[in-house]
């Protein structure tokens, strides 16, 4: 059998003393944190287009980076070797879950019947190799945005075909995640959204929008697909404003169309740096809000104003991430899936290991940082004890509602100028650094 990545062994955990590049310091997957492993806790994921079909272009020239799985000219041999040489990479790298697109997995043909064909060859081999490695699918998806029939979007779009076809390659992929066995299924609006409000009827688009993912609600029901839904937020780019936004503006959306039982959020490191937001922000408000379902681990650079997904490093970005996981509960269906991929000049097969060893121990480090600030509680008995005020009686008759305006104000003529307490920020960021050693 063909090995498309030689002279690489499996990855292994070494500790952190290790000098081996192709070594884990600090992911060790058996390591129980808190009574649960570290594979539980993290649940890595590999996503197959940065990965496998990323090739290092931009938008200022072509891919520098050659692999041998794509040397044919047929597409569909194209395809399989992909699928294989992504299996020998999870393998090898040692994660238990991978993700995709339709368009991905298998070259698009003529027609859309053409298409599901090689679509299901490529799924059946896809099926084999889970069932021989172990690896699971973490989440399926569809592109609605590569194509050049999805220019103006795909349930937003201005045409009702565009919009059919879109909901015929949605019916479709959700079948193969089904499938597969996924875990969940995420809409990712690539291209909902405008370029100028000149030529948009944007109550329509969002209408029409709404209406595309209740059509993916019932036939989920249909078809028994057990998988938990997603959105994923992304304030711009490819479009000026995308309608998924941010966590807030996804929240209101799906209040808005009664979806909001039926999603979670999908919240990714590098898209909320483009809303303006922290990470951790998106995180805690998704959380705070009982939508926070996955996260595509990465990060942007701040000097550029564009999607970089470069591989997560920054251990205070890592560490609150988790910090927020276990305050919630932790992943119930989701998963840390690297959207991720290396960078132009790192052309080599074996880059691709150094860059999701370099995101894993990041996040391995982040977890075991984030389980001492959660044991000893030294940052939730200050905020604990920063709003507890809110639970005495007067708190709580206030914030149920039972106290009117003439009685607040009352109550202010009463007592006269509120004491107010110090926010102690610079206490706790040294706190934080203090546990991040």
């Amino acid at each position: 059998m063909v090995e498309f990545f030689p002279g690489i062994r499996q990855i292994k955990y070494e500790g952190p003393d290790s000098r081996n590049p192709l070594a884990f310091k600090h992911y060790n997957p058996g390591q129980k944190v808190l009574g649960k492993t570290m594979a539980e806790h993290l649940r890595f994921s590999v996503c197959y287009w940065h990965s496998f079909k990323g090739l290092g272009a931009d938008p200022f020239g072509p891919g520098t980076i050659i692999r041998e799985y794509n040397n044919s000219r047929d597409p569909m041999t194209v395809a399989e070797l992909t699928m294989r040489a992504a299996f020998e990479f999870y393998t090898k790298l040692g994660v238990g879950f991978w993700c995709f697109h339709d368009r991905d997995i298998a070259p698009e043909a003529e027609n859309l019947a053409e298409t599901n064909r090689r679509l299901d060859e490529i799924v059946a081999l896809a099926a084999k190799l889970q069932r021989d490695t172990g690896v699971r699918l973490l989440w399926g998806t569809s592109n609605l945005f590569s194509h050049r029939r999805f220019m103006a979007g795909a349930g937003t779009n201005p045409s009702p075909y565009v919009f059919a076809y879109a909901a015929s390659q949605v019916k479709k992929a959700m079948e193969i995640t089904k499938e597969l066995g996924g875990a969940g299924y995420v809409f990712w609006g690539g291209r909902e959204g405008y370029e100028t409000l000149l030529n948009t009827d944007l109550k329509r688009e969002l209408d029409n929008l709404a209406t595309l993912l209740h059509l993916a609600v019932d036939y989920k029901k249909k078809i028994g697909f057990k998988g938990q839904f997603y959105i994923e937020p992304k304030p711009k780019e490819p479009t000026k404003h995308q309608y998924d936004s941010d966590a807030a503006a996804c929240h209101a959306f799906l209040q808005k169309y009664d979806l909001v039982d039926h999603f979670k959020l999908n919240i990714e490191a590098n898209h909320a740096t483009l809303a303006g937001h922290s990470f951790h922000h998106e995180l805690e408000y998704a959380a705070a809000n009982g939508l926070l379902g996955s996260i595509d681990a990465n990060r942007g650079d701040l000097l550029l104003g564009w999607d970089t997904d470069q591989f997560p490093t920054d251990l205070y970005d890592c560490t609150l991430a988790m910090y927020t996981l276990l305050r919630y509960g932790g992943f119930k269906t989701g998963g840390l899936n690297f959207d991720a991929k290396v960078r132009r000049q790192s052309i080599d097969p074996e880059d691709l290991f150094h860059a999701h060893i370099g995101g894993m121990d990041a996040f391995a480090r982040g977890l075991t940082i984030a389980a001492r600030l959660y044991k000893d509680g030294v940052l939730e008995k200050f905020v604990r004890n920063r709003y507890k005020a809110w639970d005495t009686p007067l708190g709580r008759k206030i914030a149920s509602g039972r106290m009117s305006l003439p009685q607040l104000e009352a109550l202010t003529l009463k007592q006269g100028e509120p004491k107010i307490a110090s926010g102690r920020q610079e206490m706790l960021e040294n706190i934080l650094n203090e546990y991040i050693r």
